[in-house]
C-alpha cells in the first residue's frame, strides 16, 4: 500500500499503518477535493468528499471500490481489494472476521466473551486471494455491533427504545433467528448472555446501518457486478467460520458437532449445485469433512447478489475454528493455518478454471 494516494476528511486524526511508507503534512481533504492528486479516476463512488485520488482510503467510516486501506484508522468500516488487479470472475468476502469494537458500541458482555462471535481470523486464512486477481472485501467492525450477514429487516424490536420505522422480517425462518438472539443486531451471545443492560436508540441502530451495513454491501455488490461485467458471469464465496460445537444460541442445533467445511448454496437458490458439488468434492479431495446445506445453507449476502439463472452464483463457505485455531484463546494454530493456506488456493484455482455456464 505505500506510496498510494490517500483522501481524507478533516479531523479524521488518521495514521499510517506501521511499515507504510507514506507522508503527509496534512490530511489533504482539509483544503478540499481538489488538493488531492488526480489521477485519471472518476470520484470514489462511497467517499463522502467525492475524492479523485487513485486510491481512497477511510473517507468517513467507509473505504472505497478500489481501497487498499493501509490506514489503522478505526473509523473504516470495512476493507476491501478492488482495482485493475482484480482480473478473475470470483468474489470472496468475510462479513465477520472484524475486530475492532468501536467506542459507542454500548454493550455490557465482557470482551473474551463478546470476541467468540468474530470468525477470528479468516482474513488472514484467504489473505493469498488479491495475488490471484480475486476481489476480496473484509469487514473491520464486529459481528456482534453489527450483522452484516442480515436483511435490514431482521430487527428486534424489543431491543429498542422506540417503534422501529421500517419494515420487519414476516418469513418465519427469519423470525426464528431474530428470536434466537441473531438478527441484524445481536441481542445475546451464542451462549444467550444478553449484549446490553438498556434499550438502544433507533437512531443509533440506524447509524450502524448507514455507517457499516450499507458500505458493505455496496463494495460487495459492485465486486460482484464488476466480475459479471468482464466475464458474462460471477463466482462469490462468502467466507466464515464456525466452532468446533453448536452453542446454545448460535442455530437451530445446539451441541451439534461441525464437520470441518460446510458448503451452503440455499438448497441450490444461490448457485448452480454442480457448482457446489465442485466445491464440496475438491474439499474432501484434500481430506476434509464437508457437510452440503446443513446446518447452514447461507444467508443474506448469498441470498441478495446471487442469480444462477443469470450466472451469478454465490457459495457460503464454513471452516471449522478447530482446523486452524485454539477457540478459547484465539490463538492460531501454526500446522492447521499453514494446512488451509496451501489447500484453499488450490480451491480458488479449480474455481477459476470452471465456467459456470458449462456446468451440466
Amino acid at each position: 500500500c505505500c506510496s498510494r494516494a490517500f483522501c481524507f476528511l478533516p479531523g479524521a486524526a488518521l495514521s499510517p499503518a506501521p511499515g507504510c511508507a507514506l507522508a503527509w503534512a496534512a490530511s489533504p481533504c482539509a483544503a478540499g477535493p481538489a488538493a488531492c492528486t488526480p489521477l485519471g479516476r472518476p470520484p470514489c463512488s462511497f467517499c463522502p468528499c467525492r475524492c479523485p485520488c487513485s486510491l481512497c482510503c477511510c473517507c468517513a467510516a467507509s473505504c472505497c471500490a478500489a481501497c487498499c486501506c493501509c490506514c489503522s484508522s478505526r473509523r473504516c468500516s470495512f476493507r476491501c481489494f478492488l482495482d485493475s488487479s482484480c482480473t478473475t470472475p470470483l468474489v470472496l468476502d468475510s462479513p465477520h472476521s472484524g475486530t475492532r469494537y468501536p467506542d459507542d458500541f454500548g454493550t455490557s458482555c465482557p470482551m473474551h466473551l463478546l470476541r467468540k462471535a468474530e470468525d477470528t481470523h479468516v482474513e488472514k486464512i484467504y489473505a493469498f486471494a488479491p495475488a490471484m486477481g480475486v476481489a476480496w472485501v473484509e469487514a473491520h467492525f464486529p459481528r456482534s455491533y453489527l450483522d452484516a450477514n442480515r436483511a435490514l429487516t431482521e430487527i428486534d424490536p424489543t431491543m429498542l427504545d422506540a417503534p422501529w420505522p421500517g419494515p420487519l422480517a414476516e418469513e418465519p425462518a427469519t423470525q426464528a433467528k431474530v428470536r434466537l438472539g441473531k438478527g441484524l443486531i445481536w441481542r445475546c451471545t451464542d451462549e444467550g448472555l444478553p449484549l446490553y443492560q438498556r434499550l438502544l436508540g433507533v437512531a443509533e441502530v440506524q447509524a450502524r446501518i448507514d455507517t457499516c451495513w450499507r458500505p458493505y454491501h455496496a463494495a460487495v455488490e459492485q465486486a460482484i457486478a464488476s466480475a459479471h461485467a468482464q466475464h458474462g458471469y460471477s463466482m462469490h464465496i462468502n467466507c466464515h467460520s464456525m466452532p468446533a460445537v453448536a452453542a446454545s444460541h448460535a442455530t437451530d442445533y445446539p451441541g451439534m458437532v461441525h464437520a470441518d467445511f460446510v458448503v451452503g448454496d440455499r438448497d441450490g437458490t444461490a448457485a448452480h449445485p454442480g457448482l457446489s458439488a465442485l466445491v464440496c468434492q475438491h474439499l474432501r479431495a484434500c481430506g476434509y469433512t464437508v457437510d452440503y446445506n446443513h446446518p447452514y445453507k447461507g444467508v443474506e449476502l448469498v441470498r441478495r447478489y446471487s442469480n444462477p439463472d443469470a450466472h451469478r452464483h454465490s457459495i457460503q463457505l464454513e471452516i471449522n475454528r478447530k482446523l486452524y485455531m485454539d477457540e478459547a484463546s484465539l490463538e492460531i494454530n501454526p500446522q492447521g493455518m499453514a494446512r488451509l493456506q496451501g489447500d484453499l488456493p488450490t480451491l480458488v484455482q479449480q474455481l477459476l478454471a470452471t465456467d459456470p455456464r458449462h456446468i451440466g
